[in-house]
């Protein structure tokens, strides 16, 4: 599976960060991004945006990696422009690392910009912070610790269909609509569980976990 790194600016990414990054991967940084690939020591493939948010030491040390370069007048965010890059590489599964914290209006265009239709032929992981997050368009196997908290939330219209195993309070054939908070807080009962979904879209979110 080809995998695309793509970092996204926001909040200092946490640490033990670099250590679950799968390795082998095209990183590609959307603009301020940059700062983050400099905290992780992370090599970039391409950097993406209109720069106007990179800070100069970071561009200094990055100054010999190409550059997709669109002016600040633009329809689409950085981090929009940095997954259609990633789509046009040929991903298969993208990691966004970052595009959590500081404004609110970013965080959540950038939780709808990952759950864009036009993204669903990707598999999509967001490592926000301490949080982890899948995208579910059809089915998901998560890792996570018995007892940990998942929640399931569902994300541009009603979820139909949803089924798990693996969690406490199962689900079977189950509709959840927008603005359901049935799939909160559900809990690992062992170290594997599924999510499939038959239509719609859902988050799979472990407020507080390690990516695997």
């Amino acid at each position: 599976m080809t995998t695309v790194v793509v970092l996204a600016g926001g909040a200092p990414v946490a640490p033990g960060t670099l250590e679950e990054l799968p390795e082998s991967s095209l990183v590609i940084a959307a603009d301020s991004g940059l700062d983050r690939a400099m905290e992780l020591g992370l090599a970039v493939d391409l950097i993406v945006g209109d720069l106007d948010s990179a800070s100069p030491p970071a561009l200094a040390a990055y100054a010999q990696v190409p550059r997709e370069e669109h002016p600040r007048d633009k329809d689409a965010t950085d981090l929009d422009l940095a997954l259609q890059a990633a789509d046009r590489a040929g991903a298969q599964r993208v990691v966004v690392v970052g595009g959590h914290g500081g404004r609110l209006d970013h965080l959540l265009a950038n939780a709808a910009l990952l759950c864009a239709p036009r993204f669903a032929h990707l598999d999509i992981e967001w490592v926000a912070g301490h949080a982890r997050v899948r995208v579910v368009h059809d089915a998901v196997e998560l890792h996570g610790s018995v007892g940990e908290t998942v929640s399931l939330v569902p994300f541009g219209g009603p979820v139909h269909g949803v089924t798990t195993t693996g969690l406490r309070w199962r689900l079977d054939h189950e509709d959840l609509d927008p603005g359901s908070t049935r799939g909160v807080s559900n809990e690992f009962v062992r170290p594997v569980a599924t999510v499939r979904v038959d239509a719609g879209t859902l988050l799979a979110i472990k407020p507080s976990a390690l990516l695997t």
